[in-house]
């Protein structure tokens, strides 16, 4: 339940703290007192939009804060599911807003974004007002009505899960086909490109092997030239001059004679001796590599052509090299291997989808027999309620009808309402007042309130349109829901006032420069004073004092 709330800085009220009780709270004061700010804070902590015109001194931030009890309420999960810790029986919430019209969200000072706070707050609190009492003609709210009224909120969960699964599986065959659609019509494409590519049956770094064969082959007599030079520059015996290699034989030869003369000299025949054998090493290499050297014009022509193709195919797919050329033959590959492999999926989820259609359906019907069920039992429990608050005639009737797969089912429902002897039952948005609709809306709360997890609810001012006994039987009626939940009740009929366990009176002060809005609970004697005052207006009469007690039950 609602234990304390705390708002400082917001709109005309300075600082107020408001401690709250079990049972049913009454809230009263004149119109503009400030009763609908206090809301309006309260309506931040469910989340609502904060603005920074609301601060009431511009130099400083705005607080709202709430204090719950949830020790009975099997909140854990939620807060280990949101990283926030959970302070046993107790939960803080507040929202601060900064001059520049910023937020923060706390839960138990841990930081929190609004959808959190959302989240958390709609399990805590419900705060009915009169716009509230539009949701009576909303579809969806008659269908949450019938779901709330059955005490296993299991099947409904359950169904939920499953639709999920199926609208995924759903949506997920829709974008397989839509991408197989678009690759389909690049199938072509691919395959060409691939075809082209696989062709030429490429080998990583055939390029630069293709390239040395091409510069090797062009300039053959060349490079055969060079290397007889060098041939009989190592080890020739042309006319003229010694060879590299019948040079360095001398010098060995004169090394061997000089190290038995002089010590001095010690390995260098030796080392002299190393030289010569990878000079003869060179000199036998080239010698091979000239007899290798062939003249081969076909083979030339050969090369360059293959080159040429791979340039080509380069040039058009914007690459550098062969390896490059293999990476994009691979993609093409496997966009091809996703192209032949959607049908196969798509028929896969199809199965699913159809196998996951039947347990929806079967849930769902499940559902709808329930609602059935619970609709003539609301139906009945309604008009029971509904009759003693001035709507002897009330005729009610929930119709059914079948629609397609959605997240709350099979099932479109419509409350239809008659107020009046011989009228056709009718859309509550085409047949009742502004009073109607709340009397009906506080029946609908009453009858629920016992399925209702909330720990609060709050009436504002839904009692508006009625007076006399109708309005002393909604005051019993807020009272019975306040025996399963604690209910507050913001209103301006005594006959309401006095149902309360608790008054608080919201009031303004005006002082030299501004206005404040304040609240004080009342005592027994002032409990009298305010309610006399609500009978009888300014001027109160001791015949109004009398019937305030009378209605208060104190002498």
């Amino acid at each position: 339940m609602l234990k304390q709330l705390k708002i400082s800085n917001y709109a005309l009220i300075d600082k107020l703290d408001i401690e709250f009780e079990p049972g049913l709270t009454i809230i009263t004061g004149e119109t503009g007192a400030g009763k609908s700010i206090m809301m309006g804070a309260l309506s931040l902590i469910l989340g609502d939009k904060a603005e920074s015109r609301a601060i009431r001194a511009i130099d400083k931030k705005s607080v709202i804060e709430v204090v719950f009890d949830i020790e009975e309420y099997g909140l854990q999960q939620f807060f280990a599911d949101n990283d926030i810790e959970y302070e046993g029986g107790e939960c803080i919430m507040r929202r601060e807003i900064s001059p520049n019209g910023r937020t923060r969200a706390f839960v138990n000072d841990t930081p929190v974004t609004l959808p959190v706070m959302r989240a958390l707050s709609v399990q805590l609190i419900d705060i009915h007002s009169q716009h509230s009492n539009m949701l009576l003609s909303s579809h969806r709210y008659q269908l949450s009505i019938l779901d709330n009224l059955h005490p296993d909120k299991g099947l409904l969960s359950q169904y939920e899960q499953e639709y999920e699964r199926y609208r995924h599986i759903e949506t997920r065959i829709k974008e397989l086909k839509e991408t197989n659609a678009r690759r389909k019509s690049e199938e072509d494409y691919l395959r060409f490109q691939l075809s082209q590519i696989a062709e030429l049956k490429l080998q990583p770094g055939e390029d630069v092997e293709l390239e040395a064969a091409e510069r090797r082959l062009r300039n053959v007599n060349e490079i055969k030239s060079y290397l007889w030079q060098c041939e009989q520059l190592l080890d020739g015996d042309e006319e003229g001059g010694a060879s590299v290699l019948s040079g360095l034989a001398a010098v060995s030869s004169n090394l061997t004679h000089l190290s038995q003369l002089c010590d001095e000299m010690g390995d260098m025949d030796e080392r002299l001796d190393a030289v010569i054998i990878d000079i003869k090493d060179m000199a036998r290499t080239i010698s091979s590599m000239q007899g290798n050297l062939v003249d081969d014009p076909a083979e030339l022509e050969r090369v360059s052509e293959r080159l040429s193709n791979i340039y080509s195919l380069e040039n058009k797919h914007k690459v550098q090299s062969v390896d490059e050329l293999i990476e994009l033959q691979k993609r093409y590959e496997a966009q091809l291997g996703e192209i032949d492999g959607f049908d196969e999926e798509i028929a896969k989820l199809e199965n699913e989808l159809v196998a996951q259609e039947k347990v929806v359906a079967s849930l769902a019907a499940e559902l709808s027999k329930r609602r059935h069920e619970t609709s003539k039992v609301f139906e009945k429990h309604l008009k029971e309620l509904a009759v003693p608050l001035g709507m002897k005639n009330l005729q009610f009737k929930i119709e059914f009808e079948q629609v397609p797969f959605s997240a709350t089912g099979t099932d479109a429902v419509k409350f239809l309402f008659s107020f009046n002897k011989q009228q056709p039952l009718m859309p509550v948005e085409t047949t009742a007042s502004g009073g109607e609709i709340s009397r009906l809306m506080l029946c609908i709360k009453s009858i629920i309130a016992k399925s209702m997890k909330l720990p609060t609810i709050i009436f504002d001012e839904v009692d508006t349109g009625v007076s006399g006994d109708v309005a002393n039987r909604m005051g019993d009626l807020m009272k019975e829901i306040s025996r399963n939940i604690q209910v507050i009740t913001i209103t301006h009929l005594p006959q309401v006032a006095s149902k309360g366990d608790n008054h608080f009176k919201v009031y303004k002060q005006d002082t030299a420069d501004s206005t404040h809005t304040s609240v004080r609970r009342l005592g027994n004697d002032e409990r009298v004073m305010e309610i006399a005052a609500m009978l009888s207006g300014d001027k109160v009469s001791e015949a109004a004092i009398d019937n305030a007690k009378i209605l208060l039950n104190v002498k």
